[in-house]
């Protein structure tokens, strides 16, 4: 198999020529195929079925009552589960709702409204956020809510690039924070390595109030090895930055997304800060949801693991396809792609300039793509070539298929650019 660098251009335009008829078929199908959505499958939902059927009573284990006001932070059983889960020590969480994003924003508010143990209010203050990239668009478009400003830094196979990371926190004191999702990051599927985790607690910052947003969506969500996500908290602790670091978490992709159970975690001033200002919201989350979360899991961390591994086993087919397809294109020297580790996306590169090409052409085929550039502050891939592909809600044929065209649309775009 010959890499196409090397081919004449008669011979890319036969080949260009070939694959606009390729796709002109797909397009007269009239096909309505979606690799866009990193959310469950039905037939993954339907594991948790259960959890809808109700409860055979309102009462937590130490007598309170889930249908009334109180406890704020969250139920005993729900944090003792979380933390045998995570290793997330149970006084350091507030227990949330169904969105660790909303735990996420809130931290943002509170930053920009009160400030951080160590600082004044963001608020009307120049900040700036480091955003590993590839990285998730929600971290970056959340951050830009609030008015700061986006600053990519390259990811690594064991996450962030600390070179960079460290020369711009030491040199700029409105660098404020840096996201990190530590464990299968979306959407390159990296594992955060001690090391690196290691020199974002003991980095030395311009800013006092610097924070690491530690996202750690997919925590339990192995598809094949086990890895673990290093303890930010402690590692903090040891470092004398005992506050840097907040820990997200929720079952959003354990059980149901829409009525899952999230938490945040930081260090001993922080957590207290967070309920403090919690407090002024709300009485509490939804205690009953969080009971009969634990509930149906028993209480019992292995049964949570368990179930888990049950999803991985209908998830790892999706992938193994996407994999399979996407090896079709080794050797051409038109695509760059890895096996991720674990989590839900797959990241592929085209040649530089090509990645909106081949979501345009897709779409024209009946084919939905996440945006290119998405996985960049601001939408802005500044090489143009970055793709995620989510084949988790999709069943098995529709990956095939929206597979088998979008290597058409990778082909066509790539011999678009090698003969213009």
């Amino acid at each position: 198999m010959r890499e196409w660098h090397t081919l004449s251009t008669d011979e890319l335009l036969d080949i260009k020529s070939g694959l606009e008829k390729q796709l002109e078929e797909y397009g007269a199908l009239g096909l309505d195929l979606d690799l866009s959505r990193g959310k469950p499958s039905s037939d993954m939902l339907d594991l948790s079925n259960e959890i809808a059927g109700g409860l055979d009573g309102f009462i937590s284990e130490d007598g309170a009552d889930v249908r009334n006001y109180g406890i704020l932070t969250g139920l005993p059983e729900m944090k003792r589960l979380f933390s045998a889960l995570t290793g997330v020590p149970e006084e350091s969480m507030v227990i949330g709702g169904n969105s660790s994003l909303a735990l996420m924003y809130q931290s943002f508010v509170n930053l920009y409204l009160f400030g951080a143990t160590g600082g004044d209010p963001w608020m009307g203050q120049k900040v700036k956020i480091l955003c590993p990239s590839p990285g998730y668009d929600r971290h970056f478009g959340l951050a830009s809510d609030f008015g700061a400003e986006l600053i990519a830094v390259p990811m690594t196979d064991e996450g962030p690039d600390m070179d960079v990371a460290e020369k711009l926190a030491a040199e700029d004191e409105a660098v404020k924070g840096i996201w990190v999702v530590p464990l299968y990051s979306n959407p390159g599927g990296a594992v955060t390595s001690g090391k690196t985790a290691k020199r974002l607690a003991e980095m030395k910052t311009a800013a006092p109030d610097f924070r690491i947003f530690w996202d750690n969506a997919y925590g339990i969500h192995h598809i094949w090895e086990e890895h673990e996500a290093p303890d930010i908290l402690k590692l903090c602790l040891e470092a004398g930055c005992p506050e840097r670091a907040y820990v997200y978490f929720s079952t959003s992709k354990i059980n149901f997304p829409g009525a899952g159970v999230s938490f945040i975690a930081a260090g001993p001033e922080e957590a207290k800060k967070f309920a403090a200002h919690m407090n002024r919201q709300m009485i509490s989350y939804d205690k009953i949801n969080q009971l009969r979360t634990v509930k149906f899991f028993g209480g019992d961390p292995d049964v949570v693991r368990a179930h888990m591994k049950r999803l991985a086993d209908r998830f790892r087919p999706k992938f193994e396809t996407v994999f399979r397809c996407l090896s079709q294109l080794d050797g051409l020297g038109i695509l760059e792609w890895k096996k991720p580790l674990g989590g839900y996306f797959v990241a592929i590169d085209t040649l530089p300039g090509c990645a909106k090409r081949v979501v345009e052409l897709a779409k024209s085929a009946g084919v939905t793509l996440t945006d290119a550039g998405a996985t960049w502050p601001y939408g802005d891939d500044p090489n143009d070539s970055n793709i995620r592909i989510a084949p988790s809600y999709a069943d098995g044929e529709q990956i095939e298929k929206t597979m088998e065209i979008l290597l058409v649309c990778i082909k066509l775009a790539s011999a678009e650019k090698l003969t213009s």
